[in-house]
């Protein structure tokens, strides 16, 4: 190990397990550490740099901003906030939008927001029904919907009032229905639980439950969602809208920010003044990068370009299942995929750093892969080659 990854084990808290590499700078789809060596990138900071690296449009965007404002407050507006809000929303087919740091205080802020909508309505309602697989995050809040007992047990007591169904199941959600049930969150497709897909008649069939018996339906769309399924956002891929949603990772292209949004039915009966904040949410700097982000993706119309390429990576992990024993299966759409393996996805992960190869794991059996959404069939065709050379 070399001075510095000693020096920042010693200073940071060991929170991550961490590969022997230091990244330097990135160029379109590739990495560079810092003894000069190229990686290809099929993991985009976790679904986070959609666009790649070095974008010349966001970056002459956010670094104007830089020379004009950073941050203020959400005491006063600023310029970029409300263009960003209003793209989200057109993105979105959503009515309003808060903006947050990450994705996991977005699904904080969805989670609170049912909860005041039921105090308002006085129903009494309290309870959540999330899904077996999950993964909202790691606060108290999120982690209480996320079903991952490693995550959660160290940390019990969590909240109270949450009942876990088991994902495409209809029956398994209309048992844990009750007169207390508020609202049912969930992944359209669940990315840290092995990038499995919900069935469209479960996404219908929890719609229609969700309308007979109001309870609100959250769907968590800060993995599967901005453009990875070839729409906007999974649900419209899946043509089921939530009464509200949360985003982030790509929807600043790695500037750390993220947002949740709903109907204006639910923004009329849910959170007030005085009832949410955040310090750093909807700055003028993050906002910046949303709204050029979504503006890049309108123009290169990126969705259609994540159709074309995204079925050209699924046809050439369906010829890596079918050719390699180690591959049981692929999973996925678009460019969030998967395949789920014999052996330890990690010992392939690490291979694949050796190859030049930048991908990561979705349990402990399945590879993911989340690349920047401007990657070409020629990217594809090499990632394959390093990849067989992992497994």
């Amino acid at each position: 190990m070399n001075p510095y990854m000693q020096e920042t084990e010693k200073a940071l808290v060991h929170t991550y397990n961490r590969f022997p590499v230091i990244f330097e700078k990135g160029e379109g789809v590739y990495l560079y550490d810092t003894e000069g060596k190229k990686y290809l990138d099929f993991a985009a900071g976790i679904a986070v740099c959609g666009l790649g690296y070095g974008n010349p449009e966001l970056t002459a965007a956010v670094k104007e901003q830089t020379e004009l404002l950073w941050h203020t407050s959400n005491l006063f507006y600023n310029a970029s906030c409300g263009t960003a809000a209003e793209a989200l929303k057109k993105a979105s087919g959503m009515d309003r939008v808060f903006f947050t740091n990450s994705g996991t205080e977005a699904n904080e802020g969805m989670l609170k927001a049912a909860r005041k909508y039921a105090w308002k309505k006085k129903t009494g309602r309290y309870e959540f029904i999330a899904m077996e697989g999950s993964f909202h995050g790691r606060s108290m809040g999120a982690l209480s919907v996320t079903e991952h007992e490693a995550y959660r047990t160290p940390f019990e007591p969590l909240i109270p009032g949450v009942k876990f169904a088991k994902f495409n199941d209809l029956d398994s959600v209309k048992a844990l229905i009750s007169d207390n049930t508020c609202a049912i969150i969930l992944e359209p497709i669940q990315g840290e639980g092995g990038i499995n897909m919900a069935d469209p008649e479960f996404l219908k069939g929890i719609r229609k439950l969700c309308d007979e018996e109001g309870i609100l339906l959250l769907f968590d769309e800060i993995q599967c969602g901005m453009g990875r399924t070839g729409q906007m956002f999974a649900w419209q891929y899946y043509g089921v809208k939530p009464d509200m949603m949360s985003m982030a990772k790509a929807i600043g292209s790695g500037v750390p920010v993220g947002a949740f949004a709903m109907t204006e039915d639910v923004a009329k009966d849910s959170l007030e003044p005085g009832d949410h904040g955040t310090t750093y949410g909807g700055n003028p700097l993050v906002c910046t990068a949303v709204a050029k982000t979504l503006e890049i993706f309108e123009k290169e119309r990126l969705t259609e370009h994540v159709k074309e390429i995204g079925a050209y990576l699924e046809e050439r992990l369906d010829e890596l299942a079918a050719s390699e024993d180690t591959v049981l299966e692929r999973r996925g759409t678009g460019l969030i995929q998967g395949i789920r393996l014999t052996k330890p996805a990690g010992e392939v992960t690490a291979r694949a750093m050796e190859e030049g190869l930048v991908i990561i794991t979705a349990r402990s059996d399945v590879i993911r892969f989340v690349p920047p959404m401007v990657i070409t069939k020629e990217h594809v065709d090499e990632m394959i080659e390093k990849l067989k050379k992992s497994l």
